[in-house]
């Protein structure tokens, strides 16, 4: 990553535009939550995700905490011109930053400008950086169900570490990383463990979703192993966030 792009984000100089991606529900393909992805725009005007930025091995740990503490405050704010009560509201969230006292002195004030009831925003956990000591961690999601706020884990399956993460969060949510759904319909020991962890997820009354779903070839296989919820391209890209319309009575 060119040291300019970085420069300019940490001095708040870069533009960051929240998107959005669907979730649905794919036995009758409904709307049920939308995941908050923040994004930076270069000179020319073109978006790019924040991703590989935070996840750059050279990135230092104060540099990566700045920067996830600029995309919170910037998705809260989305979430604070934007948010439905229709559906849920998922929001990526850097475990590390957890550990920084400016997420907790944060919080409460993004808590405040939320337009809709807390239950409804879900902060979904990353596995990028991974805090070392596992009852931290969930300490600190006990303090964030304690605002309010419901809890989800990314990208299970993608690391040896996500499923004991995932048995001491005991989260509201967790979704199936990419690798377990890409080309699921020719890989029968990856459909049968997308089954498992489904059934294992109604059997806990946890939400469970698969994620990365780029084909109808794969949509397809992950309704047959009875996964409940979908993400992916081929069910919507992600796009620009829009303010909420302004009622005539608040005009």
């Amino acid at each position: 990553m060119p040291k300019g792009i970085l420069q300019r984000l940490l001095n708040g100089e870069s533009e960051i535009v929240s998107h959005v991606q669907p979730m649905y529900r794919l036995r009758d393909n409904r709307l049920v939550a939308m995941e908050y992805l923040a994004r930076h725009v270069d000179g020319r005007g073109v978006a790019h995700p924040v991703g590989p930025i935070l996840q750059a091995p050279d990135l230092s740990p104060g540099d990566r905490l700045t920067l996830d503490l600029r995309f919170l405050e910037q998705t809260f704010g989305t979430l604070a011109r934007t948010g439905s009560t229709a559906h849920l509201h998922f929001v990526n969230l850097e475990p590390v930053s957890l550990e920084a006292p400016g997420f907790w002195e944060s919080l409460p004030r993004w808590i405040e400008m939320l337009p809709i009831p807390t239950e409804l925003v879900v902060m979904e956990f990353t596995e990028g950086q991974k805090i070392h000591d596992p009852d931290a961690l969930r300490a600190y999601a006990t303090l964030l169900r304690n605002s309010g706020l419901r809890i989800a884990v990314d990208d299970l399956g993608a690391g040896v570490a996500s499923l004991s993460h995932m048995a001491r969060l005991a989260p509201d949510f967790i979704k199936a990383d990419r690798s377990l759904v890409e080309q699921v319909h020719r890989r029968p020991y990856q459909a049968a463990l997308l089954n498992a962890l489904s059934h294992f997820a109604q059997r806990m009354r946890i939400g469970f979703i698969a994620e990365g779903i780029e084909t109808m070839e794969e949509l397809e296989a992950v309704m047959d192993a009875d996964v409940p919820w979908g993400q992916g391209f081929i069910l919507g890209q992600p796009w620009p966030t829009k303010p909420r319309p302004i009622a005539a009575s608040e005009n």
